[in-house]
């Protein structure tokens, strides 16, 4: 128990550094470009805008409602994304040869853009949930697997071949040794992948299904509601570093409890 409310506390003061740091980047930020305050909205006005609008009830609605649907596009790309690194990490430590053969193919998905991609995505996903899955797990798939497969493969020689002498078979060494040692990189692989699944579920929505964020803010940008497109901004990027400490505080406490 201690262990967790030391965990929820590192995380909260953690979010509250990068909320600190992000708000000051994006003040700076307007000031030192000289942005229109026209187009250019400070925290204070995305403020007035879900908050002190007369409006702001419908405001927060439309975003919270967005901000939802890219949390369920981004769930389902980072799913596929995570699925498919586990068992491809899995393969290729196992067999090596697999892994000369496949792994270029994840190098090229992950080298040309994803909007070069997308429409030949929708062209076989159509343009509903398998396509969003898609184009996420592509995000998502290249950075987890090359974590988890370093992590894999940074189990000590010495106990792989304790099994070994006991008579286990390569399988046992992977289960019993690997496994267990890329737990670390598995939660770097979640951590890194949050961003990611997000980023994917943005463009899909942008390029394919027409709904969450992703297509709100190229929708507000059209009608000049700029206030709507800084509201869309924070609401994902809040997510995103919400999401990202909460991986990183259950990771800690996971760790606090295996040293006890």
């Amino acid at each position: 128990m201690g262990a967790l409310v030391r965990s929820v506390g590192r995380m909260l003061l953690g979010l509250a550094v990068s909320l600190a740091v992000v708000g000051a980047l994006w003040i700076g930020l307007l000031k030192v470009f000289d942005v229109s305050a026209y187009i250019g909205k400070g925290p204070w006005e995305v403020w007035t805008f879900l908050v002190l609008d007369p409006e702001a009830a419908e405001n927060r609605a439309l975003v919270g409602g967005q901000l939802g649907q890219t949390l369920l596009d981004a769930g389902m790309g980072f799913a596929a994304g995570m699925l498919a690194a586990l068992a491809a990490a899995c393969v290729f430590t196992l067999f090596r040869g697999v892994e000369h053969a496949l792994m270029p193919l994840a190098m090229l998905l992950r080298s040309v853009p994803l909007v070069a991609l997308a429409p030949m995505i929708i062209l076989v996903f159509g343009r509903q949930e398998a396509a969003v899955a898609a184009m996420g797990g592509i995000v998502v798939l290249f950075p987890a697997l090359v974590t988890i497969v370093f992590g894999l493969r940074s189990a000590s020689p010495a106990m792989l071949e304790v099994v070994q002498v006991y008579g286990g078979t390569r399988f046992d060494a992977f289960r019993k040794v690997a496994v267990p040692t890329a737990v670390p990189a598995l939660f770097t692989a979640l951590r890194v992948s949050i961003p990611g699944a997000l980023t994917g579920a943005l463009l899909a929505e942008w390029l394919a299904t027409g709904q969450g964020i992703g297509y709100g803010i190229v929708s507000a940008v059209s009608r000049a509601r700029y206030d709507q497109v800084w509201a869309a901004v924070v609401a994902v990027t809040l997510a995103s570093i919400l999401l990202y400490a909460v991986v990183a505080a259950v990771e800690a406490a996971l760790k606090q409890r295996a040293g006890t």
